[in-house]
């Protein structure tokens, strides 16, 4: 018997076909040249041809490595500032309106800066990323820290916890599931953050694949780096998702001990 596909498989497939019928529709009808609005097939032939000679892997490691360094940062820099303000009401009243001063603050608009303090390369992107990553891990950890139910601290101090035992045993474990939720949406940030960056500080990466290509008049090059900006983002989401499945059940079975 034919097992048919359950809907989490099917309703996607059905979703990305009709998108590409639409493609099709719109490139062979709407009276835009190939220059200008390429179709489905010329984008997938040109697709593979960047694959091939290697051009697309080159680009797209550049990126990720960007984007791998700035998140990590964040994440180094941003969780541990979010604990501290959550649980320190002398710190939050002294840095909280800095933060929420810098945080309104596009990503985007330190990019002159960030040229003239580090020059073309990886460092003006890495701390774009950075950015724009940081801001949203610090507010959502301390608003994750400061709605952990305060009958927990309360039971810590009568069993004469250490700061360190309060830390991996309360406050972890209770602020895990928000954390979790921050970082997916500030991986997607700090995504979408590289390609505007690459488009201006740097000489690789798709950002920079992209610009150069509108700038060669390929489009079908330019939508192929769109595809593959997309397919890499919806690959890190899942990663993240299955990554932080693992670590909440891992910081679980800490708080119990």
């Amino acid at each position: 018997m034919i097992k048919l596909p359950d809907k989490s498989t099917l309703l996607p497939f059905v979703a990305f076909s009709f998108i590409l019928l639409l493609w099709e529709l719109l490139a062979r009808y709407s009276g835009w040249s190939d220059q200008v609005f390429p179709g489905p097939l010329k984008v997938f032939v040109s697709l593979w041809e960047l694959t091939a000679d290697g051009t697309l892997l080159r680009h797209s490691v550049a990126s990720l490595f960007r984007v791998t360094v700035g998140f990590y940062l964040a994440i180094l820099f941003g969780i541990p500032l979010g604990i501290v303000l959550g649980r320190s009401k002398m710190t939050q009243t002294f840095l909280n309106p800095v933060i929420q001063f810098l945080r309104p603050i596009s990503p985007l608009a330190w990019i002159p800066l960030s040229m003239l303090w580090f020059g073309i390369g990886d460092k003006p992107a890495v701390f774009l990323i950075f950015l724009a990553s940081f801001f949203p891990l610090a507010v959502s950890t301390t608003a994750a820290v400061q709605s952990v139910n305060p009958a927990y601290f309360h039971v810590a101090a009568n069993f004469n916890f250490t700061r360190y035992e309060v830390t991996t045993k309360i406050i972890i474990p209770g602020m895990l599931p928000a954390v979790v939720t921050a970082l997916r949406i500030t991986i997607t940030i700090a995504w979408l953050v590289v390609v505007a960056a690459e488009m201006i500080a740097v000489k690789s990466g798709l950002g920079y694949l992209i610009l150069d290509s509108r700038n060669a008049l390929r489009m079908d090059y330019v939508m192929d780096g769109m595809i593959v900006i997309g397919l890499i983002g919806l690959l890190l989401d899942h990663i993240m998702m299955r990554l932080t499945r693992i670590d909440s059940l891992a910081w679980a079975s800490v708080g119990q001990r």
